[in-house]
């Protein structure tokens, strides 16, 4: 199949079923790539041994994705107790190997109970942060280590999907910026001995669905047979929490401009903002004095 250099104007968000080994760039890449879109962007990495949910933005959905970057997420992880690598997962070298105690699942669950809530979690030296400059993995590869502040993460629920030693597997719903080869590691320790990530896959990133995930496989034959468009979902999908506001036509000219809008009815706050029949002309956020200011300007057509 022949590409156009630039692209063809194709707007929307995949659901990215991402498989093991490959980075999240080149699975964007990937993506972009069998919808010849001209833009795509994601909203928030997964490490290239992790599997599960990427959400690909492709072209003017890409303005959605900054303000997906809180949202929570859903794991299902495997460690395996005993062994700790470099990184936190099967990635890295063995730098440490101990017995596993014996637990049953009541001990277990007995320490997830300490990881509910707010904890304090300092992220590994392995992870895309930045020390003066340098992000911490580059650092870790030339052998450095550097101090890392604690950062508090929200654990909104962890539970115990299946123990049978040295496996230990369990589900957790997180903040964002919690890093689960971390917390692997913390129980790990809580629990008398070390571990590390054997696996690593991602069920949910709010408000998005599993179940509505796409593999590539699927998008490959898709693009085959020139329906891949229908894996699309709306612009909007991910910002379904947001208001809503229609406007009349003379409106929609006006806020298409960038211009404000007088006497909106809503409580202040960002909004999504339609036109008649029901297409979107942006984001906007509706200001205490009423007005409706435009924020994000979509071009969906042309």
């Amino acid at each position: 199949m022949s590409r156009r250099n630039k692209g063809r104007n194709v707007h929307g968000i995949v659901l990215l079923d991402k498989p093991p080994g490959y980075s999240s760039n080149q699975a964007l890449q990937k993506v972009r790539w069998l919808f010849d879109a001209r833009k795509a962007g994601h909203t928030g990495s997964l490490d290239p041994f992790a599997t599960g949910m990427l959400p690909i933005c492709l072209g003017e959905a890409s303005k959605t994705a900054g303000l997906m970057l809180d949202a929570s997420k859903t794991y299902l992880a495997r460690a395996w107790l005993g062994t700790s690598t470099s990184t936190g997962d099967i990635e890295g070298d063995v730098t440490r190997e101990m017995p596993v105690p014996e637990l049953d699942e009541e001990q277990i669950k007995a320490v997830f109970a300490q990881f509910h809530g707010d904890i304090e979690q300092v992220p590994p030296m392995y992870s895309a942060l930045k020390h003066e400059g340098q992000p911490l993995y580059k650092l870790a590869r030339a052998g450095k280590k550097v101090e890392r502040k604690a950062r508090t993460v929200s654990v909104h629920s962890l539970e115990l999907s299946r123990w049978d030693s040295p496996v230990l597997e369990f589900r957790v719903h997180c903040s964002k910026g919690t890093y689960v080869r971390t917390l692997a590691e913390d129980i790990a320790e809580k629990l008398g001995c070390c571990a590390h990530l054997q696996a690593l896959h991602r069920l949910r990133v709010e408000p998005f669905e599993e179940q509505d995930m796409k593999s590539l496989a699927e998008l490959e034959s898709r693009a085959e047979d020139e329906t891949i468009d229908s894996c699309l979902l709306p612009v909007d999908a991910g910002l379904t929490d947001w208001p809503r506001v229609t406007l009349e036509e003379n409106e929609e000219t006006r806020f298409s401009h960038g211009n404000p809008i007088p006497n909106t009815p809503g409580l202040p706050g960002p909004v999504r903002v339609y036109g008649p029949g029901d297409h979107l002309l942006g984001l906007g956020e509706i200001l205490p004095d009423q007005s409706l200011k435009p924020r994000r300007i979509m071009h969906l057509h042309g």
